[in-house]
Parts: C-alpha cells; structure tokens; sequence
C-alpha cells in the first residue's frame, strides 16, 4: 500500500485540533501528498476522507476503483455506479461513519458542485480547509527536502546548460521549450515555468510566449520541476547583449534585497522581518513601488504553499520550513528584474540556500 503514514497522522490530528468531523482531498499534489498518487480529476465525485482518529477511506466512481485499489486496501473504497449516481453511496457511507450531522474540511481541489449537491442531500457541512491541508506539512521531513535539493540542482544544471543556446531571433516559446527539455533530460518531472523578455519582463506572472528575443532585452526566467513530488522554482534575470546603466543598477539593487532577505531567513525568524530585511534595501532606492509582490512562498507538494514570507504573516521559521526568496522590480513598458531562490531551514536549524546557479550579471554575447 501507498499511504504515507506520517502525512496522514498529521492531517488527521488537524482535523481533530480543529474540531472537523473528517477532511477531504480531491485528486490533485494534496492528494499525492498523501498517498504518492492522485487519478485524473473530472466532473464525477471522488477524494480521500481522513478522520480525526486516523481512519481514512476513499469515494470515487468504479472506473477509478482498481486504480485507487493499487494504493490502499479495497475495503476502504467505496465505488458508485454512473447509472446511480454518487449521492446514495456517499449518504449511505457517511451514515456509517457518523459524519451526518457534521463538518468536513476540504482541499482546494474539491469541486464546489459537488459539495453543494451533497449539502442539499444531507445534513453535512462543507467548510475551507486549504490553509489548514498546507499547514499540517509545512515542516518536512529530511526526505522531503532531500528531494527540494535534488530538484533544486536539476534547474540550476538545466539553466546553466541553456545559457549558451539564448540568442536575438528565438521566441520566448523556443527559449522555454531547451530549458524544460534540458530538465526533463537532467531527471526533472513536469517542467515547466515562464520566459518574460523586454517590457514582458515587467509582468510577475506572464504567461505569453510569442514575443521574440532582441538585443538589449532583459529576460526573466522562472522555472522548475518535480522530483521525488517535491518541486523546484528559480528565477535568473540575463542581458541580452550588454545591458544599460539603468538596467545594471535594478539588478544590482535586486541582488542585493535578494541577499538581504537570505540573510534574514534563519531558525526562528519573524517572517515579517525578512520581507522588511528585502524590501527596505528597495525602498530606500526609490523602487519600492514597483516590488509589487510578497518576497517569497512555501512550496514542496505544490509550487506555492504554506508558509508566504510577507509582512502579514506573523509566524516564525521553524526547523524543516521550506519557501523562496524572490524580491523584483517591474517597470511596465520597460523590463522586470527577478531573482530568486529556494531556501530551507534544515533539521539541524541550519539556512540552506538549495539554488547555486550564479546570481552575478549575466551577459549573453550577441
């Protein structure tokens, strides 16, 4: 079987902190979470209920039930017939683990029509519980951030490996195609990312790729993959051609909030304090208002989870938190700097910057 014990114990005792009656996970990373696996998702009603006593079972039509039975006994899978529809079988297994009457937690993937449909049917509450799904593996374990390094060192290989193939002519799609097809090469899962050139670069998230690459662009790259479910997400800014004096000094000055904010970033730190350690290094040269996103995210199972490094999020590092550190600076219509990286704090309490590429100006010749 496939369940991961200790993932499942610590879901199950944030359902009983919180009083739930049960949580559900959709198929999606939550659910590999916990159990290295999750079936394609559509409309028909499915996901895994864990107790707060630790029981789990899983719901799904009966296309699914040999491939759930692969991951867990089939005795704690409850198939239902299309011709039937779920709700018999979802009433009839609720009322034998005694969730009528109660609340249950769900994850960010649950489709909401099918909650509403069950509501409607039944005395059952259906309550937010993505933060919760998050928080409950926030910490990870050594073999988790075992494989937040490996995948780390495959982007870090992946970028370096691509350098030498940027030049003026290419799209931003050919650009992006070399660089996940040299991580999937490297041994990366799922690759993916975004390629932002010249005034495109001033979008955080743009997800175009049609423009294509000239002399003088600044190009963000942002990019990652899976390995072992754990992932990886790196920025790297580079000059196409050599950069003007004003690009030099917004790179300079990301730089260095980028290390500012690494160095602020250690066991027990107040979350708050590191974005204030990255932001300040901006605002003091006049560019605060356009670092307009949070410093930085947690991630593992997912590219963004808990915990978010930014000034509202009162908490403090703890031994195993994994999140990025990525200040920036956009300039609509101009160019946009990013640099980020992933740190960790490990087991034994130690700051771990898991990215080595080079973080100094980079220079494509053209």
């Amino acid at each position: 079987m496939a369940i991961v014990q200790h993932q499942l114990d610590r879901l199950a005792k944030t359902a009983q902190n919180k009083g739930l009656s049960a949580l559900l996970i959709a198929p999606s990373e939550d659910l590999v979470c916990v159990l290295g696996h999750a079936p394609m998702i559509c409309e028909r009603f499915q996901g895994l209920f864990i107790l707060p006593s630790g029981d789990y079972f899983y719901i799904c039509n009966l296309l699914y039930e040999d491939e759930m039975a692969e991951r867990m006994d089939r005795d704690r899978i409850y198939p239902w017939f299309d011709g039937d529809g779920f709700l018999p079988t979802v009433k009839k297994v609720f009322t034998e683990k005694g969730l009528i009457g109660g609340k249950i937690g769900v994850s960010r993937a649950v489709r909401a029509f099918n909650t509403l449909a069950i509501a409607a049917d039944m005395d059952v509450a259906f309550v937010d519980a993505m933060t919760l799904i998050h928080e409950a593996r926030i910490i990870k374990s050594e073999e988790e951030l075992n494989g937040l390094r490996k995948a780390a060192q495959i982007a870090d290989e992946a970028f370096v490996t691509t350098l030498p193939d940027i030049k003026p002519g290419m799209t931003e799609a050919e650009l992006k195609t070399i660089l996940t097809g040299n991580m999937i090469a490297l041994g990366g899962k799922g690759p993916g990312g975004l390629i932002a050139s010249g005034p495109n670069g001033a979008l955080p998230h743009y997800m175009g790729t049609g423009r294509v690459l000239q002399k003088g662009d600044a190009i963000v790259m942002d990019f990652g993959c899976f390995y072992d479910n754990m992932k990886s997400d790196t920025t790297r800014t580079v000059f196409l051609g050599e950069p003007t004096e004003k690009q030099k000094a917004v790179y300079a000055l990301v730089l260095e909030a980028n290390l500012a904010g690494e160095k602020a970033a250690f066991d027990g730190a107040f979350i708050p304090d590191i974005d204030k350690a990255a932001r300040d290094v901006i605002d003091a040269a006049g560019y605060g208002k356009y670092f307009t996103t949070r410093l930085g995210h947690g991630i593992g199972y997912l590219g963004h989870e808990a915990p978010d490094i930014k000034k509202i999020n009162e908490q403090n590092l703890e031994k195993g938190m994994a999140f990025s550190i990525e200040p920036g600076i956009y300039l609509t219509d101009e160019f946009g700097v990013r640099i980020e990286d992933i740190v960790c704090i490990n087991l034994k309490g130690e700051t771990e910057i898991l990215n080595q590429s080079s973080k100094e100006l980079t220079v494509i010749p053209c």
